[in-house]
């Protein structure tokens, strides 16, 4: 069970050492400027791979679980599934459901781990093989590898070698737990809460840090993405730098070292690769070309 490319990088390997009998992920949706109907990334591995695909608009419908049953699972992987297993689920594999969680348990459980631990400027995050239950991420783990953060890590690269990480310890973990071999312990530690990003949250708010606003280009690349109004109409951030500095104006404009840059809180935030509306994404000295009036008062 599953849905992004971070389950898709799941997929594969597991498809290769283990009889995978079906693939559950959610249901295609429009994308892009053009609304065209897009398979989630699993289902793309999943027909590639010549195995059946369900696509319930809601798991809990009574022929959804009737699939289910048919391929009589011994055990239910799921990575970044999208939704909430319900007890009749939990309880079907005689193993029970495994998740692939892409956090050091138990900081961040939830829907948005790996953007949380960016924006929170966590040093390491790592991935979790855990046994399922009723709460959110809550269960017991049976194997944890921590990954380092990197100072460049967006989203998108972070979550790519979470993913890789996430197979490689999935599959040795996996006969273990088949054997029995492997019992999965309690979680220890304070617990924190990532929850499902919203498409506002992109807003840059210049009373805030620029530390703080780097990373949360860097966590929000590529989705929902950052940005700002300039001229009336959002200005997209990509990529960022933070210039330190004091007394600054929050939401000044400037321009340093040849590059736009934002006064915030504390320091200036340089835009190092933005998209104006309607326009394709560019360099800094690109856009200042196009926009000449950028730091005037």
């Amino acid at each position: 069970m599953g849905s992004p490319d971070f389950a898709a990088a799941v997929l594969k390997p597991l498809a290769q050492q283990f009889n995978v009998v079906g693939v559950v992920t959610q249901p295609d949706k429009p994308s892009g400027r053009g609304r065209v109907l897009t398979p989630p990334a699993v289902k793309v591995v999943a027909e590639e791979l010549h195995l059946p695909v369900m696509q319930p608009l809601r798991l809990k419908n009574p022929e959804s679980f009737a699939q289910l049953e048919s391929w009589h699972p011994d055990a239910i992987v799921v990575a970044a599934f999208g939704q909430i297993l319900r007890q009749n689920v939990l309880d079907l594999p005689r193993l029970g459901c495994i998740n692939v969680h892409a956090s050091y348990l138990p900081r961040w459980r939830g829907a948005a781990p790996i953007q949380a631990a960016i924006l929170s400027g966590d040093e390491f995050t790592g991935v979790s093989i855990m046994k399922m239950d009723a709460g959110i991420d809550t269960g017991p783990v049976y194997r944890q590898v921590k990954e380092y953060i990197r100072p460049e890590d967006t989203a998108d690269s972070l979550g790519q070698r979470l993913a890789e990480l996430g197979a490689r310890t999935l599959l040795a973990a996996l006969p273990e737990i088949f054997a029995g071999t492997l019992a999965a312990q309690d979680q220890v530690g304070e617990a924190t809460y990532a929850s499902m990003l919203k498409k506002e949250e992109g807003l840059l708010d210049w009373t805030q840090p620029a530390v703080s606003l780097e990373r949360r280009v860097r966590a929000f690349n590529d989705w929902p993405g950052t940005y700002f109004l300039w001229k009336e109409a959002p200005l997209k951030v990509r990529r960022a730098q933070v210039i330190p500095g004091a007394n600054t104006v929050p939401g000044r404009h400037l321009i340093l070292a040849g590059l736009p840059a934002v006064q915030t809180s504390s320091g200036s935030l340089q835009l190092l690769e933005v998209q104006p509306a309607g326009k394709k994404w560019m360099g800094g000295k690109d856009f200042l070309n196009g926009n000449p009036d950028w730091a005037r008062e």
